[in-house]
């Protein structure tokens, strides 16, 4: 009897562990797919209180030591009393008084225009709460890439114009092509002084190995369905008929970039900029391709008498494997560009 006794409490115990160790597992596999669902999430920062905080930092390098004393009581005793008036207000029900906001937006955009993914969900967070005498900065820094990724990405900044939110872009390096698309969406386009600005042009190029098949006696077979189903091939003999609907298709999209800028910016003499030329920032201005000279520091700088001055940013999960291959294709990226401007742009 001691024997079923002993035995029950063993059971019992062991079923108690099982149980325990399978409502953990079950715990953690619903955190990894809620993990799942959610692919990232908005980050908030207060710029201008970053910039105070600095300015507060620098002043109080300057100071000897009993300035500093004098100053820091100084500002213990200015923050207790707006705390009291802040605690006086809320016990009234009176709101604080709020100055209207300056969002900034962040895109530095590859090739593909992956990143207007995350752009996306920032302007989606944006219009979720703006106001209408709120406004937006973005900092753009593109080379431009491909028609459709930054036909989408230009789409996004509309979504603001569109709701009645001002737009400024600030080019402190270059906005060129693609680029440039998405930057004449804006109500205000700002561009550093040497900062890379236009190139209203397509391009497209495709190596072709056919002669070399042939020398090695390899046969290549492709079939389509449609007479332009294909145009220009990797490894088929290319036609005059193919070259000539390729140039077409390159026109046909080149009109169409220049309708999309004389849209955005009517006043620009569209002919004139579209040639597929950049240029610095100071010549962008003469051409009309930009507003004005600056940098997006002094930019906002300025604006912070004015405006409560918010970071927001889409961070993307990523898994450590993603991280890694991510960044090797970035530093491949930014390589080719680097060889790429050396031999198309003058050095300085």
């Amino acid at each position: 009897m001691e024997f079923i006794t002993l035995y029950g409490l063993f059971l019992a115990k062991s079923i108690t562990v099982v149980l325990a160790i399978g409502a953990v597992l079950l715990l953690v596999m619903a955190l990894r797919q809620r993990q799942r669902r959610r692919k990232g999430e908005i980050q908030i920062t207060d710029l201008g209180k970053q910039y105070r905080e600095m300015q507060r930092e620098m002043q109080l390098g300057r100071m000897g030591e009993a300035e500093q004393r004098i100053w820091h009581k100084r500002y213990k005793k200015q923050e207790k009393g707006e705390a009291r008036q802040a605690r006086a207000r809320a016990k009234h029900g009176e709101k604080s008084p709020q100055k209207s906001c300056l969002y900034v937006l962040d895109f530095k955009g590859s090739m593909d225009a992956g990143e207007v993914a995350s752009l996306r969900e920032e302007v989606s967070a944006v219009l979720a709460v703006a106001k209408p005498e709120d406004e937006v900065l973005l900092r753009l820094e593109s080379p431009g890439g491909v028609v459709h990724g930054y036909g989408l990405a230009a789409s996004q900044l509309q979504r603001l114009r569109d709701r009645g939110i001002r737009l400024t872009v600030a080019v402190d390096k270059v906005a060129a092509s693609g680029g440039y698309m998405m930057a004449c969406v804006a109500d205000r386009i700002i561009a550093a002084p040497f900062a890379i600005v236009g190139s209203i042009g397509v391009v497209a190029q495709i190596p072709n190995f056919n002669r070399l098949l042939k020398r090695n006696d390899i046969d290549m077979e492709l079939h389509t369905a449609g007479a332009y189903k294909r145009t220009l091939t990797l490894f088929g003999e290319n036609s005059p008929e193919g070259r000539e609907k390729f140039q077409q298709d390159l026109n046909e999209t080149h009109h169409l970039f220049k309708q999309f800028v004389h849209e955005m910016r009517p006043t620009l003499d569209i002919e004139a900029v579209a040639t597929g030329e950049h240029w610095y920032g100071t010549q962008a201005r003469e051409n009309g391709l930009v507003d004005g000279i600056g940098t997006s520091d002094d930019l906002l700088i300025a604006e912070m008498a004015n405006h409560e001055v918010i970071s927001v940013r889409f961070a993307r999960r990523k898994r450590l494997l993603a991280r890694f291959t991510d960044s090797t294709a970035l530093s491949i990226e930014q390589r080719l560009l680097h060889l790429w401007q050396r031999g198309q742009k003058p050095l300085l």
